[in-house]
């Protein structure tokens, strides 16, 4: 009798599944729609844990308030996990 091979304790998500985002609001709570260079550099980014996504707000958070983003709301696919947090400082 053969037994079927034991799964690795990890195995890395394919980069498809990173269903961590922010939504980007502005004061009001309506999103944010950044266009040109800085909806390439920070619209739509996607994390695929909940630490990597915290991990970048905190490092770009004055940048993204600079282009009229006043708070940040996490999703984890369609689930909102928390916010809104503000980015003024």
């Amino acid at each position: 009798m053969t037994l079927p091979e034991q799964p690795a304790s990890y195995r890395p998500q394919p980069p498809a599944e990173q269903p961590w985002r922010w939504r980007l609001e502005d004061a009001s709570g309506a999103e944010v729609v950044l266009t040109g260079a800085d909806a390439d550099e920070y619209g739509e980014q996607a994390f695929p844990n909940q630490g990597d996504a915290e991990s970048w707000i905190g490092e770009i958070w004055s940048e993204l308030a600079e282009r009229g983003v006043a708070q940040v709301t996490l999703f984890e696919a369609d689930r909102e996990v928390y916010g809104p947090m503000s980015l003024s400082a």
